[in-house]
């Protein structure tokens, strides 16, 4: 929600005024200097929409103030240009909505169209997360990324490596939306206190890795590539069991963590709906642009959604930390999940996060049974995870 700056006005004064804290609408107006305000200068609200109404016999702001739960001045504030002694039946004016409820709907097939709108929605509602593209897949779709929060501490949440994991993503966007209504909100979840953790941890969420695969899943080939694929995936047009990008090469089996024992082992020795690790390292698109993201911002911690197993690995070759034992035994804790320090697999990117970086990383399985899992299982999943999703930002 936009309003426009009057004399006297200030972040401090807009923050009383909505019950919003102030961090998140400093962090709302990046390009704006809150000791500089000019008059008729546009400020972002997060955490409210501003909905039309329309005049009734009988309407002041005054008591649209009291049957709204707003104050008068937020109302004169949204409406300067309305003289509130003299309203007319018939007119229209702005109500400021503060926003309690999630506009991620996860329960249904996300594709990335759908990652896409709930993005831009979030986005206007809470313009104090970022967005850009890391990189794009093989078909030119960019790889979302989603960051908010001022912290020293730097923590990756990844979903949808594999195409057929796309419940990760449904389940990611679930967490941050949560996560958004708390702060603007100043609620808790599970009794935690949110806004802390924002003061202290930048989050990055890479919603959707591999969207090219998610969307094959999910919406089938594109035209132009249907022989081919389906070709690849033995005949068949159901493509349930398709794990790998739209090349057919597996994403999580792409980095130099051994990868020349996965390439030796796996038995697909060509593209594949599924285990393919490439010709060689680092062949794929989305694959280099999470190393290049990893390079870049040095993250102290990541975990990698995926399914399933109702288990998590944070192990890896002796390289993890003494720290990921402690978040392992909390993750088991909040969870129920089962916590594995090692597993007979090389060349995924959680192995080559700790060997590189040698920090925590995790491999969280979501859920149990056969991919794609059903969506019937979504709340549970949630419930059950949620608990990882915010350790991950306490601990």
């Amino acid at each position: 929600m936009n309003v426009r700056v009057r004399s006297g006005d200030s972040f401090w004064y807009y923050s009383q005024l909505f019950r919003i804290p102030l961090s998140l609408i400093t962090d709302s107006n990046p390009d704006i200097d809150p000791a500089k305000l000019q008059v008729g200068q546009e400020i972002r609200i997060p955490g409210f929409i501003a909905r039309s109404y329309k005049i009734k016999k009988g309407d002041t702001f005054w008591k649209l103030s009291a049957t709204g739960n707003v104050s008068v001045d937020a109302l004169l504030l949204l409406n300067q240009d309305v003289n509130p002694n003299q309203l007319k039946v018939g007119e229209h004016i702005l109500l400021p909505v503060r926003v309690t409820s999630p506009v991620v709907n996860g329960k249904r097939n996300y594709d990335y169209q759908a990652l896409q709108a709930d993005i831009n929605q979030l986005k206007e509602i809470y313009p104090f997360i970022y967005s850009n593209s890391i990189g794009k897949s093989v078909l030119g779709l960019p790889i979302q990324q989603i960051r908010l929060g001022n912290g020293q501490k730097k923590i990756q949440i990844n979903a949808s490596f594999h195409a057929n994991e796309w419940i990760t993503t449904s389940i990611l966007m679930s967490y941050l939306n949560t996560y958004l209504l708390s702060l603007t909100n100043s609620t808790s979840i599970r009794g935690i206190s949110t806004l802390p953790l924002y003061n202290s941890v930048e989050l990055t969420l890479i919603p959707m890795v591999n969207p090219d695969g998610v969307n094959l899943v999910l919406n089938g080939p594109p035209r132009e590539l249907r022989d081919s694929i389906i070709k690849m995936n033995n005949g068949s047009t159901n493509f349930n069991g398709w794990k790998a990008n739209i090349r057919g090469v597996d994403l999580n089996n792409q980095y130099l963590a051994k990868w020349e024992i996965e390439k030796e082992r796996k038995n697909p020795k060509a593209p594949a709906p599924r285990d393919y690790p490439g010709d060689a390292p680092l062949t794929e698109p989305e694959a280099i642009a999470m190393e290049n993201l990893a390079r870049s911002f040095k993250f102290d911690r990541m975990l990698a959604l995926h399914t399933q197993g109702k288990e998590f690995y944070w192990g890896y070759e002796g390289f993890e930390p003494p720290e990921s034992k402690r978040l392992a035994d909390e993750f088991e804790r909040v969870s129920g999940y089962k916590a594995v320090c090692y597993i007979d697999s090389h060349a995924g990117y959680r192995d080559w996060f700790i060997q590189e970086f040698r920090r925590p990383g995790f491999t969280i399985e979501l859920g149990e049974g056969v991919n794609p899992l059903p969506l019937s299982q979504f709340d549970e999943i949630y419930e059950d995870v949620l608990g990882i999703f915010l350790a991950a930002l306490y601990m």
